[in-house]
């Protein structure tokens, strides 16, 4: 099986079978036609940040460091009056943000909204190895495409960013027709630096990593 970067699947766009009279569970192309399971979603292979595997001293080991961000234990005494715990908390994006932005990603895609769906790239974009009108020729021969999201895999911390693992499945038809199938994994990243924006906070794609099935 072939690895292949995301810069030459930038055609992919999200269609999740929907609701009405449709059998639940049962993934359709766009003229409604069933299609065959996609495989199950699959993480990248190895460490998202290049770092070891083993924790290192004081590192917190398994799933601490998503615990430590999502089950924050907060001494509401030493609050003041016009402070609210939960504002504070909601204001932290959570793993299920990050699945959150891959949807909105493929949602500005099909609905060519190029522009909004390279903004969700980090580094305003950059990230994708693309200028954004390289980005929005790379959707010419897209017919359709249905994506699978899982839970996010795993979470790491490094230098100010936290960085997630969002696994998918990919079934992307082009408009001649072929069918490619594909496995792997977005990272997300977000800033957690003091005096960092919103923006900066926010989940954006840092790369993937997607394997093409040949069978």
């Amino acid at each position: 099986m072939s690895r292949v970067r995301l810069v030459p699947l930038l055609f992919l766009a999200l269609n999740i079978a929907a609701c009405g009279d449709q059998p639940e569970g049962v993934a359709r192309r766009a003229d409604g036609s069933a299609m065959d399971p996609l495989p199950a979603p699959e993480g990248a292979r190895g460490s998202i940040t290049g770092m070891p595997a083993a924790p290192g001293p004081g590192q917190p080991e398994d799933n601490a460091s998503i615990a430590a961000e999502e089950d924050i234990a907060i001494d509401e005494s030493a609050l003041g009056e016009n402070d609210n715990p939960e504002v504070a908390l909601d204001a932290e994006p959570t793993s299920n943000d990050a699945v959150q932005a891959i949807q909105r990603y493929y949602d500005a895609i099909r609905s060519q909204d190029f522009a909004g769906a390279y903004a969700l790239w980090s580094d305003g974009g950059r990230a994708s190895g693309q200028t954004p009108e390289q980005f929005a020729a790379g959707f010419a021969d897209t017919a359709d495409v249905v994506v699978t999201l899982d839970a996010p895999a795993r979470m790491e911390g490094a230098m100010g960013s936290r960085y997630i693992e969002v696994p998918v499945a990919v079934e992307a038809t082009t408009r001649d027709g072929s069918v490619r199938r594909f496995v792997g994994a977005y990272t997300l990243r977000r800033s957690v630096v003091d005096g960092a924006t919103p923006e900066q906070r926010a989940w954006r794609i840092a790369s993937a990593d997607l394997r093409e099935l040949t069978q």
